[in-house]
């Protein structure tokens, strides 16, 4: 009796979500850049599943627990054959037929008064044989604005070594190509705990990642640590320093449970979607684990814990997409201190983790990506300033490695040049 009145609740919660969710198309346009743009009209920020395939070519892009206005099947012009959208269930399904392969965007959601734009693109591209997207990382640089975070040795604040890090690796991600970073913040300004993992949604990310540094009343504890999430700590450190997290965050723990009406409601989700969920905690260990493998190879970042950590830390709790809290180290202890405050022990940082991120998704080729199938090098564009040995330390790999795979010996290399870098 008690099994059928939870799934009675869970029910009536689900069809609470779908009645108020409606889905309209709003419009399509041609942009000046080429890419044609789709827009649609729903009540709120939503669960969105999108993927293309192939033979006819297509995109499908569902809503969850949501309803469809009106039934859509609208002719269009090349590349696109019509747009059509139909009720699956508690689902909108929203279609693209197309008469070739197209590079497409994730569609991401935009918060307005009283609704939300759900808005996806494609782009033709001649030399395309299949449909194909760039890979969504989501880069969180921890504190900033008004909330400082650790006050380290040095006098170096803990906002501003994580963003320093976050555009290291945002640079990394950005000039490879397939890969498409957004920052959750870019400069110096205060973002709440909730939008965070929140905005990594409405951006369409495909793993987020929280950047961090600590502090501690010892100074001689040190080293870097990754986390995943999880109600129950899984050490007095983990147990920690989600508390602090709270502590510090006063107006996050006072809105648990109050959320906005557009807002997607994470915890609620963690129950309706049991099998997402399970999924996304075992990706996000993985993602973990091989940033892990790379902290350890760097000779100049010692790791506080050898294996990843669990931790209830806010930011990590979408239900759905693989998010990992990286630790770099100890503000408090001098050394750390000082290998963050300089570039070197930041671009490490940043090199580990863009490593375990490229690793993760050998293992776990997302489709309809550059690395689906799995490919043997990356493509980089050299940026003004760029030299090779640079690139090298960036990517992890030796300047002879660099020169030989891109037959480069006795040659300048210029920006815009595309070279590829074997990793």
């Amino acid at each position: 009796m008690k099994k059928l009145i939870i799934l009675s609740c869970l029910f009536f919660i689900s069809l609470d979500s779908y009645s108020s969710n409606l889905v309209e198309f709003s419009s399509i346009k041609e942009l000046p850049t080429g890419e044609i743009r789709i827009t649609f009209k729903i009540s709120k920020v939503s669960l969105i599943n999108s993927y293309a395939l192939d033979e006819p070519s297509r995109i499908v892009i569902d809503v969850k627990d949501s309803e469809l206005k009106e039934a859509l099947d609208s002719r269009q012009n090349y590349p696109i054959k019509k747009i059509r959208a139909s009720q699956d269930g508690t689902t909108a399904r929203i279609v693209l037929d197309l008469y070739e392969s197209v590079y497409w965007k994730k569609p991401w959601q935009i918060e307005k008064n009283d609704h939300v734009l759900l808005i996806f693109e494609i782009k033709k591209d001649n030399e395309l044989k299949k449909n194909i997207r760039d890979i969504i990382v989501a880069i969180d640089a921890g504190h900033g604005g008004k909330d400082p975070g650790a006050i380290g040795k040095l006098n170096i604040l803990e906002k501003d070594i994580t963003l320093l890090i976050a555009k290291e690796l945002e640079r990394t991600l950005r000039d490879t190509k397939g890969y498409k970073p957004i920052m959750i913040r870019g400069d110096d300004s205060f973002v709440d705990l909730n939008d965070r993992y929140q905005n990594a949604r409405k951006f369409g990310a495909d793993i987020f990642v929280s950047i961090h540094a600590d502090a501690f009343r010892l100074s001689s504890v040190k080293g870097a640590s990754v986390f995943v999430w999880s109600e129950e700590a899984s050490s007095i450190t983990a147990e920690n320093l989600s508390k602090k997290e709270l502590a510090n965050n006063p107006e996050v723990k006072a809105k648990i449970g109050k959320l906005d009406v557009n807002d997607f409601d994470e915890d609620a989700a963690r129950t309706l979607y049991q099998l997402v969920y399970e999924a996304k905690i075992e990706n996000s260990v993985l993602l973990g684990n091989k940033i892990l493998e790379k902290l350890r190879l760097d000779p100049y970042t010692k790791l506080h814990k050898k294996n990843v950590e669990f931790a209830d830390f806010r930011v990590l709790k979408s239900i759905d997409i693989p998010s990992v809290l990286v630790e770099s180290g100890f503000l408090s202890n001098p050394e750390d201190a000082a290998r963050l405050k300089g570039k070197p022990g930041r671009r490490m940082i940043a090199r580990s983790i863009f490593l375990g991120i490229h690793n993760y998704f050998k293992e776990k080729p997302k489709p309809n990506t550059f690395m689906d199938p799995v490919q043997s090098s990356v493509e980089y564009t050299i940026q003004k300033g760029d030299v090779i040995s640079e690139i090298a330390i960036r990517f992890g790999v030796t300047v002879d490695e660099i020169i030989d795979l891109n037959n480069l010996r006795g040659k300048s290399i210029y920006p815009g040049q595309k070279i590829n870098i074997a990793i």
